[in-house]
């Protein structure tokens, strides 16, 4: 039977899911590895685990099928950047998209006069996660390491090497390094300029569907498949997200929670706010991802768990007693209020020095309530991207994916803070599934897609939405009124 592996290339974990002609899941595979934090403000990972994690989750499909996958797509986390030499051998660790080293540069970019042309062309919010943002800080912080590169590259080029020996980049990893024309789809030499880099230390643009089928013989029998396998290069975990959980159609908005959170729609045109920095990522040359991200979605939970409940080495058990107590609480949580920016934010605030803060306590809160409260602030935040959103398009519905949603008091809550219809369709990772219908559009273009069994609907409750209606102005303006005392609380801290 042939069938499709889609592959993740995330920050915890890649994940492998294997798609017969119709859609079907036909098997899974996961491999996770360690994020090294050796300074505030630091995130890098080794790279070479991460395509050790790749090859394994590639062996362990095919021994499960007892057969080679007709094709393999691939889906990236965005924002990494790995210093490489002319061996494709990495310099230095990989900065991962959660790595802020660079927010002192994000924030002369974005007040500067290139600032709006930066963001307008790119479409990539001008953050410390930018790569754009890093290769800045490395130019001027580790000259010799700058100097030295041969290409800057993400983690998905850097498997792609592995594969091909060649450095190429698909259209949605290059629209989110900040250095990309997204409309004349090539690099911007003015921004490349500001970066202090020649074109030629970056990898070749390609459409998102570009195929090859010429793998390298000596990584042939690490994974278990033949030479001339089909390898379509695939596009961001945000955008195949988008196409995994079949949030296409207008009206219909995609969201993400993983160890972030995002929420996404998909359309022909970019959206754009400066304000906001709305971004917008290339699925195919023609189609864009626009939205925004939060830091804080599943890592904030974890910091609960370990914090609230003092757990460690977490399991499914931990996260069920998490959600039992909460289901205690009633929506609201007695007037709690959580900020949820454990570890900085995102759209639409793009503070990295914005921190958590409760609100409005009172001796009936119990730690059900500060439980409670947390999940509900970081559905907040959510919202406040959706709002964002709304404010250029109409969304009726939200198409949602992540592990939060085996979790119902987290999916009723979110879909009572939103006011949406939240709508699940699979079950197994968006991204991965995302990855594996790009490679079908292109390869077995008639396939008629069945869908799937286990769809699930929540619709909010009406009381609960009137009083998070109520509850979501105070929350938003709760950051502008503490905005002050978290920077300087920062400063005195740091």
């Amino acid at each position: 039977m042939p069938y499709i592996l889609g592959i993740d290339i995330g920050t915890g974990s890649t994940k492998a899911v294997a798609l017969d002609t119709k859609g079907t899941v036909l098997a899974v595979a996961k491999r996770s590895y360690p994020i090294l934090q050796p300074q505030p403000g630091y995130s890098e990972q080794n790279p070479q685990l991460i395509f050790d994690a790749f090859c394994e989750c590639v062996a362990d499909v095919v021994k499960q099928l007892d057969s080679p996958p007709s094709a393999i797509s691939l889906s990236s986390a965005m924002h990494s950047v790995i210093a490489v030499d002319e061996d494709g051998k990495a310099l230095a660790n990989m900065m991962t998209w959660a790595d802020t080293r660079a927010e002192g540069i994000a924030t002369q970019l974005r007040a500067s006069a290139e600032g709006e042309m930066i963001y307008r062309t790119s479409g990539t919010p001008i953050h410390a996660m930018s790569p754009l943002c890093k290769l800045i800080w490395t130019k001027e912080n580790k000259p010799t390491l700058f100097d030295a590169v041969h290409k800057f590259i993400s983690i998905k080029e850097y498997i792609w090497y592995q594969l091909f020996g060649d450095y190429q980049i698909d259209y949605g990893m290059a629209s989110a390094t900040g250095m990309f024309d997204i409309i004349k789809l090539q690099w911007s030499v003015e921004i490349c300029n500001l970066a202090g880099i020649d074109i030629d230390k970056l990898s070749e643009p390609v459409n998102t569907i570009y195929q090859r089928a010429d793998l390298k013989p000596d990584i042939e029998s690490q994974l278990n498949i033949p030479v001339d396998t089909v390898f379509i290069i695939g596009s961001t975990d945000g955008c195949t997200a988008n196409l995994g959980s079949q949030a296409i159609a207008p009206g219909t908005a995609a969201l993400t929670i993983g160890t972030s959170g995002a929420v996404r729609v998909t359309g022909t045109k970019p959206i754009y706010n400066f304000g906001s920095m709305t971004f917008n990522y290339l699925l195919t040359n023609r189609i864009f991802v626009s939205g925004g991200a939060v830091n804080n979605g599943g890592i904030a939970v974890n910091w609960l768990l370990a914090n609230f409940l003092d757990k460690s080495g977490l399991n499914s058990k931990d996260y069920d007693e998490l959600f039992d107590t909460i289901a205690t609480v009633s929506a609201g949580s007695d007037g709690l209020i959580f900020l949820p920016y454990l570890y900085g934010e995102r759209a639409p605030l793009w503070d990295a020095k914005a921190s958590g803060a409760y609100l409005n306590i009172k001796p009936i809160h119990s730690q059900a309530h500060f439980l409670r409260a947390a999940l509900e602030g970081v559905c907040f935040a959510l919202k406040d991207v959706l709002k964002t959103l709304e404010g250029s398009v109409r969304i009726d519905q939200l198409n949602v994916s992540g592990g939060f949603i085996h979790s119902q008091v987290w999916m009723q809550m979110l879909a009572d803070i939103t006011g949406k219809r939240l709508v699940m369709i699979q079950l197994e990772d968006a991204s991965a599934i995302g990855a594996a219908y790009l490679a079908m559009q292109v390869l077995y273009p008639d396939a008629d897609l069945a869908m799937p069994d286990d769809i699930s609907v929540v619709e909010p409750i009406p009381a609960n939405v009137w009083l998070y209606q109520k509850t979501f102005p105070i929350f938003k303006q709760l950051y502008s009124d503490t905005q002050s005392a978290m920077q300087r609380l920062n400063q005195l801290n740091s």
